[in-house]
């Protein structure tokens, strides 16, 4: 359910935002930029000024928070603050559409979805795929999951936020998708600095590493793409085609990132890690295969 932005359609919709930290603050300028009445509330009052100075309503409890809107948008830490700020609130959410953005864990995401269903609420999960300066631009997308009819009433009020990429029924689904994400991106982020922190140990800056480092980043995509047409499509068929790159091969180099980052008394968690999943292969009898053969030890660790 993909959608271009549409600022006009449903300006007069009024949405409530729960949680200003960064990106509820993003959000709820997002939304005032598109239109719509907004009331926010924040455990922490003085997080409200900025958005409050720019056109919403400051909620005193949460309950009116939740009394002003139909449509309510939850960016919170966790999934356990949306209980403790909504337990004593629960008989005020019956008809009302929750918006949970928070991260959690897909099973957490389920059972809260069951909560706001047993009072009466409607709830969809959402993942913002973007840092916070970024809502509202083109480059912004957002994944949900949950009640399909529910993506398609808010869909105009949700797309300023961000491209909405909906991903179906089940609301762990979009959480699922949102860990996936982040997977990559918080390992990649490692990987960026203890490459860094290699190359300081020669005396190279980072300011110096790290334009060379993005730009391996930057590539690792179209490496990928390169080797097969459909990324993915040999995965699913259990093909690991060894023409290209052996798991033998890149789990030596994953020995030497090892052995030199023992030398330089780096810390080993992440290379050591690597390096596990290429024994792993290679101890199942998987040397000659693609390295992608490594996905069998992650869907099935010892």
């Amino acid at each position: 359910m993909n959608a271009h932005r549409n600022r006009t359609s449903s300006q007069s919709t009024a949405v409530t935002v729960i949680g200003l930290g960064p990106m509820g603050q993003a959000i709820a300028n997002t939304l005032l930029t598109a239109g719509h009445p907004v009331t926010v509330w924040n455990r922490t009052a003085g997080r409200a000024d900025g958005v409050v100075a720019a056109g919403a309503t400051r909620a005193k409890t949460p309950r009116e928070a939740v009394g002003a809107s139909d449509l309510v948008l939850l960016s919170l830490t966790d999934y356990e603050a949306m209980y403790d700020i909504l337990d004593d609130t629960t008989d005020a959410l019956a008809g009302r559409t929750l918006v949970n953005l928070s991260s959690d864990t897909p099973d957490r995401t389920r059972e809260a979805a069951g909560w706001a269903t047993g009072h009466g609420a409607t709830f969809l999960t959402g993942g913002v795929m973007t840092p916070a300066p970024m809502v509202g631009t083109e480059a912004a997308y957002v994944y949900y999951s949950g009640p399909g009819e529910a993506m398609k009433r808010h869909l105009p009020t949700l797309t300023p936020l961000g491209t909405p990429r909906y991903l179906g029924e089940d609301p762990g689904l979009a959480q699922l998708m949102y860990q996936a994400q982040l997977i990559v991106f918080l390992s990649t982020l490692s990987a960026l600095m203890h490459a860094t922190a290699m190359l300081g140990t020669a005396g190279m800056a980072a300011e110096e590493a790290l334009p060379e480092l993005l730009s391996a980043a930057d590539s690792i995509g179209d490496i990928f793409r390169a080797g097969e047409d459909r990324p993915g499509a040999a995965l699913d068929a259990g093909e690991h085609p060894g023409h290209l790159s052996t798991v033998t091969m890149m789990g030596a180099t994953s020995d030497h990132i090892v052995d030199t980052s023992t030398a330089l008394g780096l810390d080993l968690g992440l290379p050591l890690a690597v390096q596990a999943h290429y024994r792993h292969a290679i101890e199942n009898g998987h040397g000659r295969d693609n390295w992608t053969r490594i996905i069998d030890g992650i869907r099935a660790p010892r």
